[in-house]
């Protein structure tokens, strides 16, 4: 397995034997799981927003709870928080499924607001992650 970091964006942990995902489809992604490290199903990628103006990935909308998609949460996880698994066609992202339980989400009808920089700052400060921006 080799590990692809670009300092931008999501890790990507590929089989050295063959191709690696260097450019795809954002539809390819969504409907992937999201898994922690031990495992545990967090999620599934609803969307994959764009940041048009800068031309990069913003976050990734992960969808989780609920029932054939009633009542489902959802959370923006910042790109570069997240590890695409090729082999097992997953993400991986390193937080406990406990975690998810009072983590700031929304619903499918109430978005963040996409100007706000400090939904921005926060979402990035309670992921620990590099905002996409600097």
């Amino acid at each position: 397995m080799a590990d692809i970091t670009s300092g931008e964006g999501a890790r990507i942990d590929i089989n050295a034997s063959g191709p690696g995902p260097r450019l795809m489809t954002a539809d390819t992604l969504t409907g992937d799981k999201v898994v922690n490290r031990q495992g545990e199903t967090l999620g599934t990628i609803d969307h994959i927003m764009l940041d048009v103006p800068r031309g990069r990935i913003a976050y990734a909308v992960m969808s989780s709870g609920g029932f054939l998609g009633l009542g489902d949460k959802l959370f923006a996880i910042p790109w570069s928080a997240l590890t695409l698994d090729t082999e097992r066609k997953c993400f991986i992202l390193d937080a406990d499924k406990e975690f998810f339980k009072s983590a700031p989400g929304f619903d499918k009808d109430h978005w963040p607001a996409e100007a706000d920089m400090s939904w921005h700052q926060a979402l990035h400060s309670t992921y620990r992650s590099r905002p996409y921006w600097e």
